[in-house]
């Protein structure tokens, strides 16, 4: 069943808070999953969620520690002395712990891993924050069950009982040599089912999936993605095995790439903390880059219509189709970027691919602009015999005008949005900087182009 803060039970942790009754509390928190608690802290005062956590024994407010926000977090370690502060990172894997100290201070970094009583998970600890957060050693476990290739099985699962004390979950046994270099893995099926006196050299498999320290956190998440891994190894420059990332690390790998695609294509730098812990200034500074950029674009618009102010002169009736004309184009443009770029994201297309791209696209263009100009030609046609507006005795001329525009303005947007993804991966740019706002305002401006340049063919000695 689903734990659910409620008003009445967030009133009764406040109570026992200020009657200092730690017996009750413990009592009453002690059953629930230190995620629930999370969320209930979140709740409460900080003095209160300081307090409570003060309380709890330090298995649970250790995992407690990793669910809270950075905010929150940040101002309880605060509180805590480097002492303190150890004995939560011990009770934590290599990993979370690596993550937790590396939001603190230099000083304090230092302090507390001094008073970390595991002398090897301090070493494990130290070794994992010397690689950059965004790569597979950044977010690898130390944790993990290792046999030799030269054991017999029984030796193999003596070791294993022993290795196996210190990690929560054994997703794999890898095999590896002498030096330590990963040779393959261990299925449990076979380990169960062979003679104790075999040599592992002969049952484990030798075909497996591994990264290296230096492999981006986004190719680890596409490789578990695709072969459907709950873990994977990681080895060094040597071959040498020195961790593995389970599925629950990629999980959040995967939210955070998603994330900074979607802020990027809405047109926004991506944001550091969640949307409700971002300060407003943090808000505005991330919007106000694209906001400038984009503004100046559309003053490109402005400029273009002045440069047709005699034409719109002379058909003001022109001036009407304009935002219907702009916007099918950025429409069609924002369209076929999401549609590239996710497939970018998913290695579903390469920069080799831009030649298929195009073919595609041109056709979809012509397609979709053709649906669009007879749908544009029937609408001007039923207003003029209707009598709900009068396009004057050319009206047909400004029908065909702006459906002929629409194939064109179309066509060039899907073209646009579905190229520039490749023009920027091809320059080393991130293709989700192509945001939907970007590709619209940059057809905006050639559309108007476009559309008066058809317009002054189809309406030149007529009203032009």
């Amino acid at each position: 069943m689903q734990f659910k803060v409620s008003k009445e039970f967030l009133v009764q942790i406040e109570d026992l808070v200020q009657q200092r009754d730690d017996q009750q509390l413990e009592a009453l928190l002690n059953d629930l999953h230190h995620a629930d608690i999370a969320e209930i802290l979140q709740e409460l005062d900080f003095d209160e969620a300081t307090y409570i956590f003060k309380v709890l024994d330090s298995d649970k407010t250790a995992e407690i520690l990793l669910e809270i926000d950075e905010d929150l977090r940040e101002k309880i370690l605060s509180r805590l002395s480097p002492k303190e502060i150890a004995e939560e990172l011990d009770e934590l894997e290599t990993n979370d712990a690596a993550d937790i100290i590396a939001e603190l201070s230099k000083d304090r970094k230092e302090e507390v891993i001094s008073e970390l009583q595991d002398v090897e998970h301090a070493k494990d600890i130290v070794d994992l924050l010397r690689y950059d957060e965004d790569t597979a050693g950044g977010i690898m476990h130390k944790e993990l069950v290792k046999v030799n290739e030269n054991w017999n099985v029984l030796t193999c699962v003596k070791e294993m009982r022993i290795q196996a004390e210190n990690i929560s979950r054994v997703h794999s046994i890898y095999v590896v040599d002498d030096e330590g270099r990963l040779k393959g893995r261990l299925s449990l099926k076979d380990l169960l089912t062979t003679s104790t006196k075999t040599q592992i050299s002969e049952v484990y498999i030798r075909k497996l999936n591994f990264v290296k320290v230096d492999d981006e956190d986004v190719e680890v998440a596409r490789i578990m993605q695709k072969y459907d891994l709950e873990a994977i190894p990681v080895v060094d420059e040597l071959g040498r095995l020195v961790g593995r990332i389970t599925i629950d690390d990629i999980l959040d790998v995967i939210e955070q790439r998603d994330t900074e695609d979607i802020h990027k294509f809405g047109g926004t730098e991506g944001l550091d903390l969640s949307y409700t812990k971002t300060s407003l200034g943090e808000l505005v500074r991330k919007r106000a880059t694209w906001l400038v950029i984009l503004f100046l674009g559309e003053m490109l618009t402005a400029s273009a219509m002045g440069y047709y102010d005699v034409e719109i002169q002379k058909a003001v009736v022109l001036a009407l189709f304009v935002p219907l004309i702009i916007s099918s184009g950025g429409n069609s443009g924002s369209q076929a970027a999401s549609l590239i770029i996710r497939a970018m994201a998913l290695k579903e297309l390469q920069l080799s691919d831009w030649w298929y791209v195009m073919k595609k696209e041109i056709l979809s263009g012509l397609l979709l602009g053709t649906i669009l100009g007879i749908i544009g030609f029937i609408r001007i046609m039923v207003w003029q015999k209707t009598g709900i507006y009068d396009y004057g005795e050319y009206w047909i001329w400004i029908a065909l005008s702006v459906s002929c525009s629409l194939v064109a303005i179309v066509l060039w947007g899907t073209l646009s949005g579905s190229l520039i993804p490749f023009v920027l991966r091809r320059v080393g740019l991130d293709p989700a900087t192509a945001s939907a706002p970007f590709v619209a305002t940059m057809v905006d401006v050639t559309g108007l182009i476009i559309y008066f340049s058809i317009s002054a063919l189809f309406l030149s000695g007529k009203i032009l």
